[in-house]
């Protein structure tokens, strides 16, 4: 691991950086039990026995004891409300691929629980899924962005009198989102058009989205576009792209989250576990008070890498066009870098600003703070105060058990005083 001559301040014990890793991990076991799937491509699903009409315009549920087939773009418009039962099964066309658009003024309530959670999931057989299956779920809602036009065009080739996001209602309350998984989905049309497993237009604060997981999206796993609907008991698995992507204004709060990555799996412009940016680079912005603000607390961004592949991983977070990001209680691990930023933070002082990170650990390979300007010694020192690994540690060789293929986990291991605190 290089370190540019950092000054190595105090050697903690194990001891310590467990008690720490318990507090990062917010009880795994616990908060993941019962309700996620690893192995979704082992999973066997029923066939489906209706198929969702194209336009939901009136209050509609869906039963569990009903599997249903989503085909092609599925629109709910009108101010009408989708409610889909916990336990309900949603299998998601790949021939006439499949997406669900919730549009402006109207919501999806989803409110699966631990035993009986809610999965969308690809309609190929258990074996044959893969990522991209189906395109993904897409809410748009009427609350703030930071851009030149207070309504926008979602992603995508959806018809134009559905597509519209964004306005002023920003504590508004656009979905429920609650034990949920959402399998194989995400598409890249282009390099301008991109579906996500789960895309988030301009949510206002009260929405409610947690204890959902995303496994295998072929773009990025979430992605929220301006908004203030905070988060949390997420987990991202394995996604091609961006595990949380973050743009145009958005300003929110994740709590407990988690993204697995592996090293073989990246898109070809490069993938981190958090993307954000602060504003729209192509239009620009028009508040500079409401450029992205987020705050995460509680997380673990691993990378599934070791010393025989470790070169094919990017930094853990990229932070770009001004974002501002506060990270408490990280667990970062299998990364090339702990953060990379662009030529829109121009000095240490604005990295001080618009960057901290606080009472956490990472296990990184190379430097640890990328930046576009000169003085890369100085930028090292923005993550003092937190605990490191004094050389590059395998998954294998810091976790319990990262490959576990029902229940991974990623409590560290009490072993040998190997931590420093910088």
């Amino acid at each position: 691991m290089k370190w540019n001559n950092f000054p190595l301040i105090l050697f903690c014990s194990l001891s310590f950086m467990s008690f720490s890793q318990s507090e990062l991990n917010g009880n795994q076991e616990e908060w993941t039990k019962g309700w996620t799937s690893f192995e979704p491509n082992r999973k066997e699903y029923p066939d489906h026995e209706e198929v969702l009409p194209e336009i939901i315009n009136t209050d509609f549920y869906l039963e569990n004891d009903i599997t249903y087939l989503l085909s092609g773009n599925v629109y709910v418009t009108d101010n009408a409300t989708l409610t889909i039962q916990e336990g309900t099964i949603i299998r998601c066309d790949t021939k006439n691929v499949a997406s669900l658009v919730v549009t402006k003024g109207s919501k999806l309530i989803a409110m699966g629980s631990k035993e009986f959670p809610i999965v969308f999931t690809s309609n190929k057989a258990r074996k044959s899924r893969k990522s991209g299956d189906w395109g993904g779920i897409i809410i748009a809602g009427s609350g703030t962005i930071n851009s030149p036009a207070s309504s926008k065009i979602i992603e995508g080739n959806f018809l134009p009198q559905y597509s519209s996001f964004g306005g002023d209602q920003e504590n508004e309350m656009t979905s429920i989102l609650s034990y949920v998984r959402i399998e194989f989905a995400g598409k890249k049309i282009n390099q301008s058009k991109e579906l996500n497993g789960l895309s988030l237009y301009a949510l206002g604060s009260k929405s409610v989205i947690d204890n959902v997981m995303i496994s295998y999206s072929a773009d990025d796993s979430f992605e929220c576009f301006g908004g203030r609907a905070s988060m949390s008991n997420l987990i991202s698995y394995k996604a091609k792209d961006d595990d949380y992507d973050f743009t145009m204004g958005y300003q929110g709060e994740l709590h407990t989250i988690m993204a697995i990555r592996h090293p073989y799996i990246s898109d070809t412009s490069g993938s981190y576990a958090i993307e954000s940016d602060g504003y729209d680079k192509k239009e620009g912005y028009t508040n500079p008070e409401s450029l992205s603000n987020i705050h995460i607390k509680n997380a673990s961004l691993i990378n599934l890498s070791d010393h025989t592949n470790y070169q094919h991983t990017t930094a853990a977070i990229s932070s770009k066009n001004l974002s501002k990001l506060k990270l408490t209680d990280m667990c970062i691990s299998g990364f090339a870098n702990v953060v990379t930023f662009d030529k829109t933070y121009r000095s240490y002082t604005d990295l001080q600003y618009y960057f901290s990170l606080e009472n956490s650990v990472f296990n990184v390979h190379s430097k640890t703070v990328l930046t576009q300007y000169e003085s890369d010694i100085n930028a090292q020192r923005l993550l003092k105060y937190n605990m490191y690994t004094n050389h590059f540690r395998n998954a294998n060789d810091l976790f319990t058990a990262p490959f576990d293929k029902k229940n991974p986990k990623f409590t560290i291991k009490e072993s040998e005083n190997y931590t420093v605190m910088q």
